[in-house]
């Protein structure tokens, strides 16, 4: 479990990865403290921009799709398919790039909604047992788990903590080296399985 959330951290959730033997420990959607091994254990936090672009053209975009288009603005992206093992698509979405520590421990918890065609992708450096926890989160996600070759080892669908709860209870463990955050039930309504792949350059 997490040490104590400094202010920064108290919106949502953490993506975490202080280490232990079996692997990291983390928090969905924002690191409060993130490691995958004692030696590069951080306690800095940066945070995560998700309000609407200053530039101009970004804002003067109609209804529909701005809140798509300025949600982790300040991040790159990658287009994330997920494929059957046959090949055939089932679901895309752009996920904002989470690949350093800073990233990580910010992850998901500034973002006030995730719409259907966004995620976040975690991107760490090998495979490893990791679990992810929920304190503060304020919707829900799916939690999908790949392996080095993208290929889905698990998924958790991780409702938001009820009116009573801070969420440090609800525990998503998982093994891979990439993590796909998206919305709530996303895979259940496109049928992702394990065994499907994650596809996306880096």
């Amino acid at each position: 479990m997490p040490p104590p959330r400094s202010p920064t951290a108290d919106r949502r959730t953490v993506l975490a990865g202080f280490a232990t033997s079996l692997g990291s420990i983390g928090l969905v959607g924002c690191l409060n403290e993130s490691t995958e091994s004692n030696e590069d254990k951080e306690g800095d936090q940066n945070g995560q921009d998700d309000q609407e672009s200053e530039d101009p053209a970004e804002n003067a975009s109609s209804n529909g799709d701005e809140s798509s288009a300025t949600v982790h603005s300040d991040y790159e992206t990658t287009d994330v398919r997920v494929t059957t093992p046959d090949g055939d698509d089932v679901g895309e979405v752009t996920a904002a790039i989470a690949d350093t520590p800073t990233l990580q421990r910010v992850g998901l918890s500034e973002t006030e909604e995730l719409p259907e065609d966004r995620g976040m992708l975690f991107v760490y450096e090998a495979v490893d047992d990791r679990t992810f926890i929920m304190p503060e989160m304020s919707f829900g996600i799916d939690i999908i788990f790949a392996d080095e070759e993208g290929v889905i080892t698990g998924i958790h669908h991780a409702p938001e903590p009820g009116p009573d709860e801070d969420g440090s209870e609800q525990t998503y463990p998982g093994r891979g080296q990439y993590v796909l955050e998206v919305g709530y039930e996303w895979t259940a309504d496109r049928g992702v399985e394990e065994g499907d792949r994650l596809q996306f350059d880096l």
